[in-house]
């Protein structure tokens, strides 16, 4: 079965005749882009430009677009590689939280100012909360209340204080409320009124380290410096965003010296171009490439079956051989780089025989079909292709007929979101982040309508509740850890692997940190 995919890899990567330039090629190619950093994205389109529907490509929008334009009352830290990433101020400066833990005080930071001179205040901090989360207010939009209300769930009330000050109020205690406003976006009131919702799309304005140039849907989106960024003017001066859903498409185009930084290179073309002088970064982080199963659906109902799925694949085959490393086995729920995670909650290992004996207790000897959706390419799903077909092989092996079903990122994102599974799939492969808190309850709460698996349990949501008033993120990290011994034995998703977030550089890049997280900082980020 390897040696088949490593046959198809290789039919659909260009020859190295016309795509291995030599590194002082490529550097002479860009020696006129000085400054210029021209990025080749695993999307399929342009992400959307209005704040948080720029995830609408998944969370490489945010990373490259929506985290570009804008900026949160909070932020990751994201300057350095060897930890995960704690939320600092961003557009708030402090917060406070009352004894109850209901009501959140946040001092806002004073002299910022969005791109179109608009002054960043109160006014405009509850403006856009208006806009996320209140439906009688005349700034309310249903788009990005969509994408918005993730983070805002539980959100009750909001008021100015006074001009710098805003209060957050919330129906019960969220202690990982400043890390669910990392994704709560500011756009500038005034430009929203000028344009409209909808005009705002294509004329957007943040406060952040860089402002739209020009863009064409599906081919390019340019962003120029924004010289006034009050965390300090980015080193570059323009940056180039690329819709290349292909990895040998993106690999190709980084050879020829078309772009000089790619997300997810050709797996089996890391050694080669890491020979040829451009570098790999890779680094453990909050993701997990998962398939979840519909519990409501046979054969998902059994939890047998569950377990036995996920004892019937390879997962140390699949990082070394098909990704040579830039994934590692995933034998829990849990990251590697997440707080909940615990070596001793790694329950899952290869056992074929295993996941025969399982499978025959829960009345499938001869194994079943079943029909599992994927998306060909997108926001942090690696290799969707291979990967599937290598699964498909591992669970044909116990008996396990899988019926692959392709469907395209975007068209996935949205039935993610509305949750439902396209195809009329009883699986979905996609790949998820725990990098924010309020991810396990999207994920596990039983009231969650993200919640695909339908898996329901009241212990866990009892420790869902629990973790929310837990303001010691070392008291979160035990309960999450328990979470993680619960969700592992019901076995609700196929744990697959952990991306490691791979790109590769053209020698001209400088000054990249690959911080422990999906979201990359590009304000140090120079090109010569």
């Amino acid at each position: 079965m390897m040696r088949r995919l490593r046959l198809l890899a290789a039919l659909i990567v260009p020859p190295l005749a016309l795509a291995g330039c030599g590194t002082a090629q490529v550097a002479s190619q860009q020696a006129s882009d000085a400054g210029v950093l021209s990025i080749a994205m695993t999307a399929s389109d342009i992400p959307q430009l209005d704040t948080v529907l720029s995830s609408d490509q998944g969370y490489e929008g945010l990373r490259f677009v929506g985290f570009q334009l804008y900026d949160g009352l909070t932020r990751f830290d994201l300057d350095q590689s060897s930890k995960t990433p704690t939320v600092v101020p961003d557009l708030a400066t402090s917060w406070t939280t009352s004894a109850d833990g209901k009501t959140w005080t946040f001092h806002l930071r004073k002299g910022v100012t969005f791109h179109d001179g608009t002054p960043f205040n109160a006014d405009a901090v509850i403006f856009n909360l208006n806009r996320y989360a209140n439906p009688k207010s005349k700034d309310y939009y249903a788009p990005v209340a969509g994408y918005a209300g993730l983070n805002l769930q539980g959100v009750t009330h909001f008021s100015k204080v006074d001009e710098y000050t805003v209060r957050i109020s919330t129906a019960a205690p969220i202690a990982y409320l400043p890390s669910n406003l990392t994704m709560v976006l500011m756009a500038s009131p005034t430009a929203v009124k000028k344009y409209g919702n909808q005009g705002f799309d294509v004329h957007p304005v943040g406060t952040g380290p860089f402002q739209l140039s020009s863009f064409v849907r599906s081919q390019q989106l340019t962003l120029v410096a924004n010289k006034h960024y009050w965390r300090g003017a980015p080193k570059l001066k323009k940056l180039i965003l690329r819709p290349v859903p292909d990895a040998a498409s993106r690999t190709a185009a980084l050879r020829a010296g078309e772009v000089n930084w790619i997300e997810y290179p050709t797996p089996d073309d890391v050694p080669g171009l890491r020979k040829q002088g451009f570098s790999v970064p890779v680094n453990s982080y909050d993701h997990i490439w998962t398939w979840i199963l519909n519990t409501k659906a046979k054969p998902w109902n059994d939890v047998r079956v569950r377990q036995a799925v996920n004892y019937a694949i390879d997962r140390t085959t699949m990082s070394s051989k098909l990704l040579y490393g830039t994934a590692e086995p995933a034998y829990q729920f849990a990251p590697r780089a997440n707080s909940g995670y615990r070596a001793a909650n790694n329950l899952y290992s290869y056992d074929p025989a295993k996941a025969r004996k399982l499978l025959a207790a829960a009345g499938y000897p001869h194994g079943f079909t079943v029909t599992v959706a994927y998306p060909t390419s997108g926001s942090g799903n690696m290799e969707p292709n291979l990967m599937n077909q290598e699964l498909q092989g591992d669970l044909a092996r116990v008996g396990i007929k899988v019926k692959l079903a392709p469907v395209e990122w975007a068209t996935l994102l949205t039935n993610y979101v509305s949750g439902s599974m396209p195809m009329n799939a009883t699986a979905v492969n996609i790949s998820l982040t725990t990098l924010q808190e309020n991810s396990w309850p999207q994920y596990f709460s039983c009231k969650s309508p993200t919640n695909l698996s339908h898996y329901c349990s009241k212990k866990l949501d009892a420790l869902l509740a629990k973790v929310s008033t837990q303001k010691s993120a070392v008291a979160r990290s035990r309960t999450y850890a328990q979470m993680t011994t619960l969700i592992d034995t019901a076995a609700p998703w196929l744990f697959i692997v952990n991306d490691r977030n791979p790109r590769a550089l053209s020698p001209t890049v400088h000054g990249f940190v690959e911080p422990k997280s999906w979201f990359v900082d590009l304000t140090h980020v120079s090109v010569s």
